[in-house]
């Protein structure tokens, strides 16, 4: 024992020797610190980091590690100087917002709002770390504040000195060197594979262990034993995890993550920062439903501030420690904003995994197609979620929902369309605006309800997510996604009225009518003939949606506790192309354009029939079979060793 603490001695002595021999005498080091996946350096002379700008980036090439220079606390301008000092410093063509900074003594930072953030990069920023001493992080003003962003703010801030605790204390354990030389890496199913739900993935080597997701089966919550991952096995020790990492927001990836910090572990979440807001907005809005419907999920508000608290956020192709033998890198997956596919890089070039959690493996309006280049692979996760399933090309998906609403106005009808609030329902609103703006259909209101508005101001909030033609657009100062004929719907909303408002679309979640204002709509409607109801995502085994999808036409539906059957005699449509999720074609062509080419390929999140249907055309590709070894189709609790020969 005390030759392996000489040795992990020895080593952060090499690494701290490293930093040394590029700070010069000039900046007056005070001290290096390991705050997280950060090795922070704090100086002392703010004024001479002018003179040496790219300091964080020469000492981070050399050590391969993240790095962040900070000023001493003793050594920052009061915040009411730094403040006039920064409006002083920054572009008019910013648009600062004076009364929109915060400040986080702990850490030294500064959040500031302004109307064009990239205005405050680069030399901007550098000048006002000088002359300030504060690193300012800009947010962007946008046409539609997220609330949600404020409140995570607001959270962060208050709680930074624990953070800054927490960080050190995290630092400590990532950036300690690898005792055991004679590694393995190996995977068990926790949940969502050989079914849609509830994904958790553990990952361990002989130093770490990392959770993949941590999601939650909405369509099963009366069955605990199905809506939960399984976390009652030797392997999985809450309180000695690593490290979590959330590739998106959707509940079935994330929402059972403020379990973990009720149950004990209080070690870092990864996620990229528009998961953070989108994930914090989908948890809080399954407590409210979960209390209204008189079910129950096994945490409170309470344990999701804890996790958030301990989110560390990271952009795509940003390289991180998360443990001491495992590197994280994400990249963008093209399913929903911020969504994220995972790259391992286990051991000094042991093995690398590529996660996919969902994607999308094709341009949409709102995103750009899958990444498929990667350092190193040799096991890839994949999901084959439509592994049975060719989707319709995404031109006569929107030409369909047109067709549909242009024959429904004319009848003087209601389209009610069932949205998951992020991705789908930003897509459509693209689409039906530009419709309109084309007169392809009448301009009739499109009244917008439920968690949507909130989740289309976080992606007003990070437009370098989103496609080239959108982003482009919001920087531009236009809002793509809300026009005059979009009526967003807050607080109490007259429903009855809204559906007598006709012609007109309603957006509403939630997406599969599992809960939320669209159900209340469907029950307004759903007698109508004139009317239609249009799925355009997936409908999960055992949601209402799934029931009418598949041609029920009397349903029960809970309304204010009562128990109420209804006649569908509404047209009803299912359009599939405009899935987040890549269909058979894409995650066939994802698998050939991968590269470098995985050896294993492991496939999850989709039903049975579609995963086997998606296994035996990988297996019988005689392209894919000169790279791949081996192809598995696991189920829930098989672990698999991926270093095995």
């Amino acid at each position: 024992m005390e030759a392996g603490r000489l040795q992990l001695d020895k080593n952060k002595l090499v690494l701290l020797k490293n930093i040394l021999d590029e700070i010069g005498p000039e900046l007056e080091l005070a001290s290096i610190e390991f705050e997280g996946p950060f090795i922070t350096i704090y100086v002392r002379n703010r004024k001479a980091l002018a003179e040496n700008q790219t300091l964080a980036q020469n000492i981070a090439k050399k050590v391969r590690k993240r790095i962040v220079v900070r000023v001493t606390s003793d050594m920052r301008l009061k915040p009411e100087e730094a403040k006039s000092k920064i409006l002083e410093l920054s572009p008019k063509e910013a648009g600062v917002d004076p009364s929109s900074m915060f400040f986080d003594e702990a850490l030294g930072e500064v959040w500031v709002k302004a109307l064009r953030p990239g205005y405050l990069g680069g030399k901007v920023k550098a000048s006002i770390l000088a002359e300030t001493g504060w690193r300012i992080v800009p947010q962007r003003i946008s046409p539609l504040e997220s609330k949600t962003l404020r409140e995570v703010t607001s959270l962060i801030l208050k709680q930074a000195p624990y953070r800054l605790e927490f960080l050190r204390k995290l630092g400590e354990r990532i950036h300690r060197d690898v005792v055991v030389k004679n590694n393995y890496v190996r995977i068990t199913a926790l949940g969502g594979f050989k079914e849609v739900g509830r994904s958790a993935i553990l990952v361990e080597t002989r130093e770490s262990r990392v959770l993949l997701d941590f999601g939650i089966n909405i369509g099963m919550l009366g069955d605990p034993s199905r809506a939960y991952p399984i976390v009652d096995i030797e392997s999985l020790k809450i309180d000695e995890l690593d490290a979590v990492i959330v590739t998106h927001a959707h509940l079935d990836h994330a929402g059972l993550v403020p379990f973990l910090y009720k149950y004990g572990y209080r070690g870092p979440l990864y996620v990229t920062e528009p998961t953070r807001e989108l994930m914090a907005i989908m948890i809080k809005d399954l407590i409210d439903v979960a209390k209204r419907s008189g079910r129950c999920v096994p945490f409170g508000e309470k344990d999701l501030a804890t996790a958030l608290i301990h989110t560390i956020t990271v952009s795509y192709e940003e390289v991180t420690d998360v443990a001491p033998d495992i590197k994280l890198t994400m990249y963008n997956a093209g399913h929903i904003l911020g969504s994220a596919i995972a790259h391992l890089h286990i051991g000094p070039g042991l093995y690398n995994i590529v996660y996919t959690g969902d994607f999308k493996y094709a341009d949409t309006r709102l995103l750009s197609k899958s990444h498929t280049v990667f350092p190193r692979v040799e096991a890839l996760i994949m999901e084959g979620t439509y592994g049975a399933t060719l989707q319709e090309e995404r031109q006569k998906a929107e030409q369909r929902l047109i067709e549909i609403t242009s024959k429904v106005a004319e009848k003087k009808g209601v389209v009610l369309i069932p949205v998951f609030s992020v991705g789908r329902g930003q897509e459509i609103l693209l689409v039906l605006n530009e419709a309109m703006k084309e007169k392809k259909i009448p301009e009739i209101p499109i009244y917008v309800e439920g968690l949507i508005n909130e989740v289309t101001a976080v992606h007003l909030q990070y437009p370098e997510y989103l496609s080239k033609r959108v982003r482009d657009l919001i920087l531009e100062g236009e809002n793509p996604f809300i026009t005059e004929n979009v009526k967003l719907i807050e607080g109490e909303a007259p429903r009855p009225d809204i559906v007598e408002d006709r012609p007109c679309v309603i957006l509403a979640t939630n997406g599969m009518l599992n809960g939320g204002p669209a159900v209340d709509y469907f029950r307004l409607i759903a007698s109508d003939p004139r009317s239609a109801l249009v799925f355009v995502g997936y409908q999960a085994e055992g949601t209402l949606g799934r029931r009418i999808r598949d041609g029920a036409r009397e349903v029960p539906v809970v309304i204010e506790g009562k128990v109420e059957v209804l006649n569908v005699q509404l047209e009803v449509h299912s359009i599939d192309g405009f899935s987040g999720h890549s269909d058979q074609r894409e995650l066939v062509s994802y698998v050939k354009s991968i590269t470098p080419k995985p050896k294993k390929i492991i496939i999850n999140h989709g039903e049975p029939s579609a995963l086997q249907a998606l296994y035996m055309l990988l297996k019988t590709s005689k392209e894919i079979r000169q790279f791949a070894s081996a192809i598995y189709v696991p189920s829930n609790l098989d672990s698999l060793n991926l270093t095995a020969s």
